[in-house]
């Protein structure tokens, strides 16, 4: 699943948030967007998953901040 997670005016430290995402899921992505304000995550948790995974790694998250994207997946790999 596709998470987008805003983080207001939050340091976000890739490295430990890709760290403990991998250590549940491999194939995780992580990223920020250029505006330095949402980072993006896909991996296989469920969006209460994510988000006290991310409040573990020491970011500080309301309720709604994580924010499940509809899927993109058409299918056509068969995953």
């Amino acid at each position: 699943m596709e998470f987008h997670i805003d983080l207001a005016s939050q340091a976000v430290n890739l490295e430990k948030v890709e760290q403990a995402l991998r250590a549940i899921d491999p194939a995780a992505l992580v990223d920020l967007d250029q505006d330095g304000r949402t980072l993006r995550i896909a991996a296989g948790l469920a969006a209460p998953e994510l988000q006290g995974l991310l409040q573990a790694t020491g970011l500080s998250l309301a309720t709604g901040q994580v924010m499940q994207q509809p899927s993109v997946c058409c299918g056509g790999c068969g995953g």
